[in-house]
């Protein structure tokens, strides 16, 4: 890595760690030398569901007035996009526009593949929470995507069971710990939930809760924060319960998992908004028994949450539309009607405001027909949402948690020891890439 893009992105994370806004833009969406004419046609990368029917819309609408034509590619999601995307940006033929979850952003600012659209995107940042607007500036006077969708965490749990149980839902996670405890000792062969390893965003957004800082800086070098106090209480928290079986340490996502929902063998789920589309598919027969209620909180009185996936559009450098690119990025994520057919096609839970509480979000989803409040709630939840703090190699420490956790939890063994190995894994690739690392 050359040192100017080392530098600009240790840049970026000193604006991220202390919530500047001093810094200065690096590159333009003025580049693009003016108005278009003639007519435009861009490209977008994306793994959304039915987004070439949202994208219908511009088409027909907005984007027929403005000749600015959008053509969806369809795409992987993940670490397989972000490589694709930066293999094509070396080669100067990344597409227009690309979907990018937000801890993937810093990853693709120090390479120099995204565009700050700032000038181009209108009012949107009135339509966001400023916590969820922040992470795509990334505390900078830039702007490097529009927010799409975000993933509030929160507590769903079988009400039918914890009544039969005589459960209380817990409001703070010494009384999760206790409730898990209290279902052992009523019914041995029940499990409140389990401690799953194979989706690095569950455990990365129980320790933003925590208040955990990964990645910051000191001076013009990182810091790798990822065994902080605040992490290691939340490992400690659930190596305890594992260890002690008070809660199963089965990876989610499986037949068996879906089985142990469905029958009422589990009872609950540490989750995000977009649970219900899971628990349909997971726990049919169990349809209406649910019921969602704000995240346990590490002290009581609190009101804090972690976000457990979402994602923007952003704009590429090698754009040479940026301007047009940005305006669709910004009517697909504030247009009442493109929010409620990405909800509908995509199943999404946006990022804006204003749709939190409109148009596919006034009755609550069919899953959940019983709690009318369901949304209501949830925009409340989203709200709380904790600051967030990504570094340039995400890839790298998710990879490592799901090694290291896995065996933990397969085990019952320290989860100290898999953190600790989180944390040195992730330094080493730091190191390995070139950038300065604080110990």
């Amino acid at each position: 890595m050359s040192i100017t893009k080392r530098r600009r992105l240790v840049a970026t994370a000193v604006a991220v760690a202390l919530g500047s806004t001093a810094l200065a833009a690096c590159g333009s969406s003025d580049e693009d030398g003016g108005a278009e004419s003639g007519p435009v046609s861009l490209t977008y990368w994306t793994w959304t569901p039915g987004m070439d029917k949202v994208v219908d819309l511009w088409n027909k609408g907005q984007g027929k007035k403005d000749r600015i034509t959008v053509t969806v590619k369809k795409q992987a999601s993940g670490d397989t996009l972000i490589t694709k995307i930066l293999t094509a940006h070396k080669a100067g033929k990344a597409p227009d526009l690309v979907q990018a979850e937000y801890q993937a952003l810093p990853t693709l600012v120090s390479n120099d593949a995204l565009a700050d659209i700032g000038k181009d995107v209108g009012d949107a940042k009135s339509k966001f929470a400023d916590g969820v607007w922040q992470q795509t500036t990334l505390g900078t006077d830039a702007v490097y995507a529009v927010p799409q969708d975000i993933g509030p965490m929160m507590f769903y749990y079988r009400a039918d069971l914890f009544k039969k149980y005589g459960l209380t839902v817990p409001t703070t996670w010494e009384q999760f710990a206790e409730t898990a405890r209290a279902l052992k000792r009523k019914s041995p062969d029940t499990d409140l939930t389990t401690f799953s390893a194979n989706d690095s965003g569950l455990f990365a957004g129980l320790a933003q809760q925590a208040g955990a800082k990964w990645w910051t800086t000191a001076g013009d070098k990182w810091k790798v924060g990822i065994d902080d106090a605040a992490t290691k209480k939340v490992a400690d928290f659930w190596g305890g319960l594992v260890k002690e079986g008070a809660v199963d340490n089965q990876p989610m996502y499986t037949p068996a998992w879906n089985k142990a929902l469905n029958t009422g063998k589990q009872i609950a789920w540490v989750s995000a908004v977009w649970a219900p589309g899971t628990l349909t598919t997971a726990a049919p027969d169990t349809k209406g028994k649910w019921a969602m209620a704000p995240l346990p909180q590490w002290s009581a009185g609190e009101n804090v949450t972690g976000s457990w996936g979402g994602s923007s559009t952003a704009v590429t450098t090698d754009s040479k539309h940026k301007s047009a690119a940005a305006k669709f990025a910004a009517w697909l994520n504030t247009d009442g009607d493109a929010l409620n057919a990405l909800a509908k096609e995509g199943g999404i839970y946006p990022a804006s405001t204003s749709a939190q509480l409109s148009g596919a979000f006034i009755t609550p989803p069919d899953y959940f027909s019983n709690q009318a409040d369901f949304y209501t709630t949830a925009a409340e939840i989203a709200k709380t949402t904790a600051p967030s703090a990504w570094g340039p190699n995400v890839n790298v420490a998710y990879t490592s948690f799901k090694d290291a956790f896995g065996a933990a939890a397969k085990n019952k063994s320290d989860f100290s020891a898999a953190l600790a190995t989180m944390q040195s894994d992730t330094v080493a690739d730091m190191k390995k890439q070139g950038f300065e690392v604080s110990e």
